[in-house]
């Protein structure tokens, strides 16, 4: 257990610390011995202190690494109990790929386990992560974001034949760096979960008539990053419920599940169920048909992952401002604005009595410096 751990002395100088340690010697690695030290915590009797005890040296320790010890016990209490930890070794680590102090201690803090990791451990690791990322500082920015990513498995291993595994589907550099980086977990799961999705997304595939399995389950994860982090029974029930919801042939439905509708495969079952159910019925109300409905999921199925409130408000923002449904289901990305953001552009539209019969609705859907400049030209046309 003690293997290839070391405390290095960090720069906050701790003579202190080591009148409160003890010191042994232990065999690392490589086979030289390496100082340890460890606390032991005595009564007023002289006796160890039980073995559920925190060590009160590593407590020390930490507050003097700036980590917020009571966050750290709340999210993995065990930790704080061990012996043998790796504390400035990992602190010093860090702050040489060019972490701040600041950045180890929050690390530390949300994801204490990361302390149990052997100096050995962290430099394979980091080397495997190098492979797909270009520079230190963008792995050091990952682990500030999701400390999890890094720390969560102690199988760099694993680690090496996902990376190989997933790297044989076809999956680029750049598919994997989005990978680690937006859904790290994927690289933490055992390659066989792994190969379990594949092998599903291949069936389904094969199922729908389709001659390129591979490039099926390529074109999904490539698209939705986190199917491989989701269950193949979530995301079966999904592709059900769209089939039967969509009524298309089995080409066309072959061909949406590689489109944009891969986006939706990793929602919970019963939120797109409900969600659905919510658009159908709204779509209807409002006049549209059911070839309409299939219409917008298709082109736009993110308006599946919006949530059935905030899509009814986008709706009738849109709706009371003039804008047609046709014309929504002509240009759907009009939903990817906030509420707030397209009752803004609509007021300052009908303070120049923009003509969305006439000129359509595109300019709803620009970005917020050329809005402003389209908006300035209008206006100046106006005044001439």
């Amino acid at each position: 257990m003690a293997s290839g751990f070391k405390v290095l002395k960090g720069p906050h100088g701790l003579s202190t610390l080591q009148q409160a340690f003890k010191c042994i010697t232990v065999q690392s690695v490589t086979g030289c011995p390496l100082q340890r030290f460890y606390s032991v915590t005595a009564n007023e009797n002289g006796a160890k202190a039980s073995v559920n005890a925190e060590n009160m040296s590593l407590l020390e320790n930490l507050n003097l690494l700036g980590v917020d010890v009571k966050m750290a016990r709340q999210r993995q209490p065990g930790v704080l109990r061990r012996i043998f930890t790796n504390e400035q070794g990992l602190a010093s680590f860090l702050q040489g790929k060019g972490a701040s102090r600041q950045t180890v201690a929050s690390i530390i803090s949300r994801y204490p386990r990361a302390i149990t990791r052997s100096l050995e451990h962290l430099e394979q690791r980091w080397q495997l992560w190098r492979n797909i990322f270009q520079t230190d500082e963008e792995i050091v920015a990952i682990l500030d974001r999701s400390p999890e990513s890094f720390f969560r498995s102690s199988d760099n291993n694993n680690l090496k034949k996902n990376i190989a595994y997933l790297s044989s589907l076809g999956l680029s550099n750049k598919d994997l760096h989005r990978l680690l980086a937006t859904a790290p977990r994927t690289f933490s799961n055992s390659l066989e979960l792994n190969r379990q999705m594949v092998e599903f997304l291949e069936d389904v595939c094969v199922e729908l008539g389709g001659t390129g399995p591979k490039e099926f389950a390529k074109a999904i994860i490539s698209r939705n990053l986190y199917v491989l982090i989701r269950s193949t029974k979530r995301v079966k029930a999904n592709i059900d419920n769209l089939r039967a919801t969509l009524k298309l042939s089995d080409a066309e439905f072959l061909t949406a599940l590689q489109g944009p509708v891969a986006k939706i495969l990793d929602l919970s079952n019963e939120y797109l169920k409900n969600n659905l159910a919510i658009l159908q019925g709204r779509l209807i109300a409002l006049g549209s048909c059911e070839e309409d409905v299939k219409k917008l999921i298709i082109g736009y199925p993110m308006a599946l992952y919006i949530g059935a409130v905030t899509l009814s408000t986008k709706l009738d923002c849109l709706l009371q401002g003039g804008i047609t449904m046709k014309q929504i289901l002509d240009r759907p990305k009009v939903l990817d604005y906030s509420t707030k953001n397209v009752a803004a552009r609509l007021e300052e539209l009908r303070g120049i009595n923009y003509d969305f019969k006439a000129n359509g609705i595109g300019i709803l859907d620009l970005s917020r410096k050329r809005f402003s400049a389209k908006i300035e030209k209008l206006v100046t046309s106006t005044d001439e």
